[in-house]
């Protein structure tokens, strides 16, 4: 199985066509996904959202606060 159709849990990395329509519930706006720490990173929001076995996590009480 090539990696372009391995599942999320196996590649721990998550779908490019995902990361092109989620945006921050809190405040509708883009994300950047940051690889190294497994987070989905909202900078209107100020928030990380986690990913978990490579399913974002995007409640705001999950996500951790950023500076």
């Amino acid at each position: 199985m090539s990696d372009a159709l391995a599942p999320l849990a196996l590649t721990a990395d998550v779908d490019p066509r995902l990361l092109e329509i989620l945006v921050c519930p809190v405040t509708h706006g883009p994300l950047v996904y940051d690889r190294q720490a497994h987070e989905l990173i909202s900078n209107s929001a100020k928030l990380a959202y986690p990913i978990r076995d490579g399913v974002p996590i995007m409640l705001p009480e999950e996500a951790r606060t950023i500076d």
